[in-house]
């Protein structure tokens, strides 16, 4: 990075209109030359999901009256790729994306709109981390968006590795009662997921998806983990989705043509 100032990528997955961008926007803008580029609605739990079949439509987007940033009926990846090849007049030195309402941590990383549009700048090669608050209630996101900041700049100082990501994920408690910040992997918890069955009122049936994390490790090198005992988790993840270590198994399988 030069001495310039930074030009900073924000985006989310819960739209433009999402408190814990406004917070995390609030924290950030003068760090560097900050352009806020997201779903014009919430997009949450659409992976790295990209559009090639539609038009991409960007707009300016207005808060109190002032330029907030360009809305983009797409993906959360939409948005950073739009923002990267077509609407940012220089590439940016980070992307960060969040604040994200609910946890990310574990299994969620991967349906994380979130955590993909952390991804979609690292695929670019911009250092990027996603953030979220673990909660889908808590509209408090003032100490989230501080420590987002406070990581945004030791960033900047150190880059990332290539293809590697931070996913953060910060609890929903008071900051006096945050115990500390751990690094951390990603947990292995599974769903134990449920549709529930209804009728709407012209007699048809629909399903909606619930369900709860079962089996949390309880290590306090895994994400959730350690944000359920009050800890702020920083997992570096990388898109080498590979098995290496099954590489030379799989080799010794007869699937010679």
């Amino acid at each position: 990075m030069t001495n310039s100032k930074p030009k900073i990528l924000l985006s989310n997955d819960d739209g433009i209109s999402a408190a814990g961008l406004a917070a995390l926007h609030e924290q950030v803008r003068d760090l560097g030359d900050v352009t806020v580029v997201a779903p014009d609605s919430e997009r949450s739990a659409v992976g790295h999901a990209i559009t090639i079949a539609d038009p991409l439509r960007v707009w300016e987007f207005e808060k109190n009256n002032e330029f907030f940033g360009y809305a983009v009926n797409g993906t959360p990846a939409d948005c950073v790729k739009i923002a990267y090849w077509a609407l940012l007049k220089e590439k940016p030195d980070l992307v960060i994306s969040g604040i994200n309402q609910g946890s990310n941590a574990g299994i969620n990383a991967i349906y994380s709109g979130t955590v993909s549009a952390a991804t979609e700048g690292t695929i670019l090669h911009v250092p990027s981390f996603a953030i979220s608050l673990a909660s889908f209630t808590e509209q408090n996101f003032s100490y989230a968006a501080r420590f987002a900041r406070k990581l945004a700049l030791e960033v900047l100082q150190h880059g990332l590795p290539k293809g590697t990501l931070l996913n953060v994920n910060v609890p929903a408690i008071p900051e006096h009662e945050i115990e500390g910040v751990q690094v951390t992997r990603q947990g292995k918890a599974t769903f134990r997921e449920h549709f529930d069955k209804r009728v709407d009122p012209a007699n048809r049936v629909y399903y909606w998806l619930t369900g709860q994390k079962t089996e949390i490790e309880e290590s306090l090198e895994v994400d959730d983990f350690v944000v359920k005992n009050r800890r702020i988790s920083i997992t570096p993840l990388h898109y080498d989705l590979t098995n290496y270590d099954y590489l030379d198994e799989l080799k010794s399988w007869n699937i010679t043509p």
